[in-house]
């Protein structure tokens, strides 16, 4: 039966700038060996002293004991083990290390969890929000946590010149990360009594009824990457403002009588039941299918040329992400050429199919059903940012008669 063992190694092969080495915890099973920082950097004439030299003073006495004590925990993780295996003892192993409750330490389990299950976009998300909260506080605890340092670290982020939209994304974050400790909820620090979480003023992201029309009309070079950009956006916006992960992710499959049905990309891990979207297929988009998808007899195959079952999610990612770049830069293009004076990406695709709706007389239930919101709520939340000027144009009535005493 083979035992795992541990051992202290000075990784002399990578040394620093300032000639330091990393200490790292050695642990070799099977003739496979991985290696494990304990944090400690030394130099080679350093640690040779700290580990051999018959004579050390309090500081080295100090350092030796720390690195000690990590070898100690990696044999304590090993015998614990009934199995062993590298992946078993680096999450025990870990955990034993992180006596201090640290943040860092929180978000890389959380982001690795979001790994495991293909939430690639979330975990970029999370790995954002943990690189800025450790860059305002390193060895961020929990106990650190409270109301002032909130309101300190959402400071720090607007003096260097973050949105407050990034500052809510982060925040958001941690506060998950925080929910899922289990600490005392007197402690809590987010809340009404504590601290609120900021939220951005709701910025107009619909074009009306004509704007939409005047890019759907603009002519431009056939075939070109401008023209594909410009039939991509009007093809979101008919299909309920369907967003471009969802549209890379389209298949044959998911068509039927000029119907497209599928479930949000967003949302399948979010919901147990999925919530199934119906989208009636216009003249115009079928066009857009015609003229730059890729017919196939294969059910499972993707109607437009972008992914492919060969691709991780890791790539499907990134290629999703580039597409909406270059969507959003030719559809702005085309919003100047045409005269709309607003900055038009795709979620004003998504917006602006909900808002047309609306002001149409659609049922509000509709188009949340058409959205794939969860509960009508949501919707009506939503569609509320784009009411203001629809509200001052139905109460001009309340003026008529003071007009006509003029």
């Amino acid at each position: 039966m083979n035992i795992a063992s541990t051992k202290i190694y000075l990784d002399r092969n990578r040394p620093k700038e300032n000639g330091k080495c990393s200490v790292k915890i050695k642990v070799t099973f099977n003739r496979k060996r991985k290696y494990f920082a304990t944090g400690v950097d030394l130099t080679p004439d350093e640690f040779e002293q700290i580990f051999y030299g018959k004579r050390k003073n309090p500081k080295q006495k100090e350092i030796k004991n720390r690195i000690e004590y990590f070898e100690s925990k990696a044999d304590d993780v090993i015998k614990a083990l009934k199995v062993f295996s590298f992946d078993a003892f680096k999450e025990h192993y870990l955990d034993e290390r992180n006596t201090t409750d640290s943040v860092s330490f929180a978000f890389d389990k959380y982001i690795e969890s979001l790994k495991v299950e293909k939430r690639i976009g979330t975990a970029v998300s999370y790995e954002c929000a943990k690189n800025s909260i450790s860059s305002f506080n390193k060895n961020l605890t929990f106990a650190d946590i409270t109301p002032n340092f909130l309101k300190k670290y959402e400071n720090w982020m607007l003096e260097n010149r973050n949105s407050i939209s990034t500052v809510g994304i982060y925040l958001r974050s941690l506060r998950a990360v925080y929910n899922k400790q289990k600490i005392d909820k007197t402690a809590y620090p987010f809340g009404k009594e504590k601290y609120t979480i900021p939220t951005s003023e709701n910025t107009k992201k619909a074009l009306t009824i004509d704007e939409v029309g005047k890019i759907f009309h603009f002519e431009i070079e056939p075939n070109s990457t401008k023209e594909m950009a410009r039939d991509y956006w009007i093809f979101l916006y008919l299909c309920n403002g369907m967003n471009v992960k969802d549209f890379c992710l389209l298949k044959w499959s998911n068509i039927s009588d000029n119907i497209i049905r599928y479930s949000r990309a967003k949302t399948k891990r979010s919901q147990k039941k999925q919530k199934e979207i119906t989208v009636a297929l216009k003249p115009q988009s079928l066009e857009i299918i015609r003229k730059w998808g890729q017919p196939s007899i294969n059910k499972d195959a993707f109607i437009f040329p972008h992914l492919n079952d060969k691709m991780n999610e890791v790539q499907k990612r990134a290629t999703h992400q580039q597409l909406t770049k270059i969507i959003n830069k030719y559809v702005n293009q085309v919003a100047k050429d045409v005269g709309i004076n607003k900055k038009v990406t795709t979620y004003f695709a998504r917006h602006s199919f909900a808002t047309i709706l609306k002001r149409s007389g659609a049922n509000i239930s509709m188009i949340s059903d058409l959205l794939g919101h969860s509960d009508v709520s949501v919707t009506e939340s939503y569609l509320g940012q784009f009411e203001d000027d629809k509200i001052q144009e139905q109460t001009d009535v309340l003026t008529t008669a003071f007009e006509k005493a003029m």
